[in-house]
């Protein structure tokens, strides 16, 4: 492994998010960009017990200058990780394409959530079966620059 690597954040240990998130960093947003057509960004943050730093591959949507993601965990009925870690710690780092920036990460309220909902389910379709299949309330956090 290089030694960028190794002082870099810790990749998912998921093998497709691990080698998406490493072309995405090494071509410096200009390749991995995307996933299924989908954009993609890349968000490090910080493990809320390890205290390390963690990256990972999300697809977005955009409401105005922010970014929004979702917790969907491929309509799981337990939130991903690194939904848990932002609660903790909403200081994080994203790199969208070729640009890197700070940002807060905030959970949507429920009347913010279903304003964004219809374009995050056009952005990505899947969303609105993941939604039906979970009775967990599946969280839209919005990426601000800082």
């Amino acid at each position: 492994m290089a030694e960028e690597q190794q002082d870099g954040p810790e990749v998912s240990p998921t093998r497709w998010v691990a080698r998406q998130a490493e072309l995405y960093e090494s071509s410096g947003g200009t390749k991995g960009t995307t996933q299924l057509g989908v954009p993609c960004l890349l968000l490090d943050y910080v493990g809320r017990r390890s205290g390390a730093r963690r990256r990972t591959v999300l697809m977005y949507g955009r409401d105005g200058d922010d970014l929004l993601i979702v917790g969907s965990n491929g309509g799981s009925d337990r939130h991903p990780l690194w939904y848990l870690n932002l609660l903790d710690d909403p200081a994080v780092e994203v790199r969208v394409g070729t640009e890197r920036f700070p940002a807060l990460a905030e959970t949507l309220s429920a009347e913010e959530k279903e304003r964004v909902w219809p374009h995050l389910v056009e952005v990505f379709p899947r969303y609105a079966a993941y939604r039906a299949g979970t009775t967990r309330d599946i969280p839209v956090v919005r990426l601000r620059r800082r």
